[in-house]
């Protein structure tokens, strides 16, 4: 082996090896690119999960999701930004591990995802095609953003 084929091979091997960590760092970029303004979530999910609201979490968290004396709001300014730059994945496990309060089993996943397609609603963040996960894993890669981009 010469000198020239060495180079040429360890100049091939590194043409392959940064084709192969572009393409795993787009993908990964891909997918964390969404977030809550490309309309992760459904009209009818939203629906769905306005009177699973009004039935498992209303009672602390107010009939117009604006707070109670000892739970926070779900709605307006201080939710959003409290939730900016964490993914929809970590208030779904929120929901999914805490709430209702005392009660967590009581909801099943699908009904929390239902119900966390409202709160994105009831926050003006726009409905899509495709419906929310009900897998935390899932949702890790969509970007709660108060502010649309």
């Amino acid at each position: 082996m010469t000198v020239t084929a060495l180079t040429t091979m360890v100049g091939s091997g590194l043409v392959v090896m940064g084709v192969a960590v572009y393409g795993t760092g787009t993908g990964v970029s891909a997918r964390q690119a969404q977030s809550v303004w490309d309309g992760v979530y459904t009209a009818e999910q939203a629906q769905r999960g306005e009177p699973l609201y009004q039935q498992s979490c209303a009672e602390c968290h107010g009939p117009d999701l604006s707070g109670g004396e000892m739970s926070p709001g779900l709605v307006g300014g201080e939710f959003v930004w409290n939730w900016n730059g964490l993914s929809v994945g970590d208030l779904f496990e929120r929901l999914r591990v805490s709430m209702p309060q005392g009660e967590p089993g009581s909801v099943s996943r699908q009904e929390k995802a239902d119900i966390l397609a409202f709160l994105l609603e009831a926050n003006d963040f726009p409905a899509g095609d495709t419906e929310l996960a009900n897998r935390t894993g899932r949702l890790a890669g969509i970007t709660f953003l108060a502010q649309q981009p």
